[in-house]
């Protein structure tokens, strides 16, 4: 077996770093673009992430400290940056969180130098992961994540807690652990994001509450929920904004994708929600709106799935998944939502604010019974051979 040199390593790299990301030509349904290429694969990571780049201590160049996957990022626009805080995953299982850049929304991702260390407040805490950051309006990026304990009242090696770890930062380099969230009513949380403005001068906060780690037992959706202080987050009361329904894709479990984005309509939410198959849990993503004054009220609900697993999306560490908990909406109205495709690499869809209003406003509702579902689509075609026979 030859030996490549670490240079070679950096020029494949770098090659990798540099390729294009055109859009898919052949995906079309009049809400987004999907592109060719993920925007953040394993082999996006730096080499000196893995190899020890002396070949007197390394002199079959192996990897040391392998990487697995990239999956998913929060995301903000930070200056002239799009910015992903992507979760990393070593050979190890063990997750962490690193920082992406890039001029472009879609392509060209570099990782910083060094991924994020942060302040190790929580010492019972054995891996993190799915931060959704918010800039908030009292200044200050928040990350939201994933903080997953060991379950010490359990034999099962695999009984784990979960908890909504907070942080903040002015720069994505320089990080402020705050305690965990509390929820006094949920015995576990996960997919918890900050909203970006006060609610009745209170930090409010979307919640996914748990009965245990894996199962939502009687969780019945999405939350919100308010607290005081940031410093010492507690929350009393969850109200349901989102519920799981049975036979939809929500049934098995749902929960707060990317932090939602401001409209002259309402809130938007993109969102997961889970089913059982014969194959196991499918993971895709969903659309609903809130009330711009009262974002715990539902205003807005289309029926089924915004985006679904496609093509080389369906397979990996865990197939038939798509994740979302990262969207950035620019300036000029585009949105850019990064979602992980079966919890191995990082993709986008592009689409803008009319379109997502459109979608979410103007897309039936889902019936819940498949003979009013059928007759639904049977009015959608009726109205359209009835359109077609007049412009004939």
């Amino acid at each position: 077996m030859r030996v490549k040199s670490f240079e070679t390593l950096m020029e494949e790299y770098e090659r990798i770093l540099a390729r294009p990301n055109p859009p898919d030509e052949h995906f079309y349904n009049g809400l987004f673009t999907r592109y060719r290429n993920p925007v953040l694969t394993r082999e996006h990571i730096p080499p000196f992430w893995m190899y020890d780049a002396n070949p007197a201590a390394n002199p079959f160049m192996m990897q040391r400290l392998g990487v697995n996957a990239t999956l998913n990022s929060g995301a903000i626009r930070l200056g002239n940056k799009y910015c992903l805080v992507v979760r990393v995953e070593g050979m190890d299982r063990k997750s962490f969180f690193a920082v992406a850049e890039s001029d472009c929304p879609t392509e060209g991702f570099r990782f910083r130098n060094y991924p994020v260390i942060l302040p190790d407040t929580e010492k019972q805490e054995t891996n993190v992961y799915d931060m959704r950051l918010t800039q908030h309006e009292d200044g200050w990026i928040y990350g939201v994540f994933c903080s997953e304990s060991k379950d010490e009242q359990s034999a099962d090696l695999s009984a784990a807690v979960a908890a909504a770890g907070i942080v903040r930062t002015k720069d994505l380099e320089n990080w402020e652990r705050l305690p965990n969230l509390v929820t006094l009513r949920s015995p576990q949380q996960r997919n918890v994001a900050l909203h970006p403005e006060f609610v009745d001068g209170k930090y409010a906060f979307y919640t996914r509450p748990m009965d245990d780690f894996i199962e939502t037992g009687s969780g019945g959706g999405i939350g919100f929920g308010l607290c005081d202080d940031i410093l010492h987050p507690v929350i009393g009361e969850e109200k349901i904004i989102s519920r799981r329904k049975y036979h939809t894709i929500t049934e098995a479990k749902n929960g707060e994708g990317a932090v939602p984005i401001k409209t002259d309509k309402g809130w938007i939410h993109l969102a997961h929600g889970v089913r059982n198959t014969a194959a196991g849990l499918r993971y895709v993503l969903y659309a609903f709106a809130t009330d711009l004054q009262d974002p715990s009220k539902l205003i807005a609900e289309p029926s089924g799935m915004l985006l679904g697993p496609l093509g080389r999306e369906r397979t990996g560490d865990v197939s038939n998944v798509v994740f979302t908990n990262g969207a950035i909406a620019d300036d000029d109205g585009k949105v850019y939502l990064y979602y992980a495709s079966s919890d191995t690499r990082m993709h986008v869809a592009e689409t803008d604010i009319e379109r997502l209003k459109d979608y979410v406003f103007n897309t039936p509702e889902d019936p819940l019974r498949s003979p009013d579902c059928v007759r639904q689509r049977a009015e959608l075609i009726r109205r359209n051979l009835e359109f077609l026979n007049e412009r004939r």
